[in-house]
């Protein structure tokens, strides 16, 4: 039997996350960079003084030396010197295409602020369940009591590792920048209160969790609703109706819904024939296949592809 929270391991596997791509920014008041990458979180770290996040028809919020903010589905925001700026916005994302790792300044000449910012780089249609349950904006604060120690140890390694240029750079930032993510989601996957009715709190939820691993484990397998009962060790109508009262949707519709998500992937970024996809996502008919997949995504397979 696979632990609870082992079916947010899966998950995040599924999502095939490929590193993060970085930009260091130093700057003197005024400054403000935006940035929007829809679908893809993005995240800021203040390494030195303190910034304004703005969104739009949101209030503007502070962030601090030390904190590290994460917006899960790329939203559109600024940040910036303070709420009423005057400096023009800059395009942040321009600047994180480029290899080189020397900080990129806006000199205003006022109060100084630097930032390490990126964003994440994983298979959107996979990540849709997961991030679509998170919050706009998720900020881990390093002030307190207690700041979490991946934090502090994180930001500590990060600022030695961009200090000079050194051999294998970009991998290692890489890696780094997909575990503090991943510290991030799993810190605010254990605060959702159990039996909150949420997505993210079948996670926490031993019988949910144990078959939600099951079918991302195992997706092509021909699942029942009393043999994913079986995994969750409930009865058939006890299971089904926490399933659906927790994720919104029966057990095999969530399966269905994942099957297409995958099924969009091996479309994506193989060559296989339909076929062959259709017998990966659980399906002997090429035929039954084309009509679930159509009704998921209004195209056919092959135009989809296409």
């Amino acid at each position: 039997m696979l632990r609870p929270m082992d079916s947010l391991s899966l998950i995040l596997d599924d999502m095939h996350f490929n590193g993060v791509v970085f930009t260091h920014t130093d700057m003197t008041a005024p400054w403000c960079w935006h940035l929007a990458t829809p679908g893809l979180a993005c995240f800021h770290i203040v390494t030195q003084g303190q910034a304004w996040l703005m969104r739009e028809h949101e209030p503007p919020l502070l962030i601090e030396s030390g904190d590290f903010v994460v917006l899960p589905a790329g939203t559109a925001h600024t940040v910036q010197d303070k709420p009423q700026s005057t400096a023009p916005a800059l395009d942040l994302l321009t600047y994180m295409d480029q290899s080189e790792l020397t900080p990129v300044r806006q000199q205003g000449g006022g109060a100084s602020c630097q930032l390490i910012s990126g964003h994440a780089r994983f298979d959107i249609d996979m990540a849709a369940p997961l991030i679509s349950a998170l919050p706009p904006v998720m900020v881990v604060r390093s002030g307190g009591s207690a700041p979490p120690l991946w934090l502090a140890l994180g930001i500590q390694f990060l600022e030695q590792e961009i200090a000079a240029v050194r051999p294998a750079q970009q991998a290692i930032l890489n890696r780094v920048g997909d575990v503090l993510l991943m510290e991030c989601l799993r810190d605010h996957v254990e605060s959702v209160p159990e039996g909150s009715g949420t997505w993210l709190a079948a996670l926490k939820d031993k019988a949910l969790s144990n078959a939600l691993a099951h079918m991302h484990q195992h997706p092509a397998r021909n699942w029942t609703v009393p043999e994913l009962a079986r995994q969750a060790c409930l009865s058939r109508s006890a299971f089904a109706e926490r399933f659906a009262q927790t994720l919104g949707e029966p057990p095999l519709t969530y399966l269905t819904r994942h099957r297409m998500r995958l099924a969009a992937r091996h479309l994506r970024v193989t060559f296989w024939p339909i076929s062959k996809i259709a017998h990966e996502v659980g399906y002997t008919s090429e035929a039954a296949f084309s009509q679930a997949f159509k009704r998921e995504y209004g195209e056919a397979p092959s135009v989809w592809r296409s």
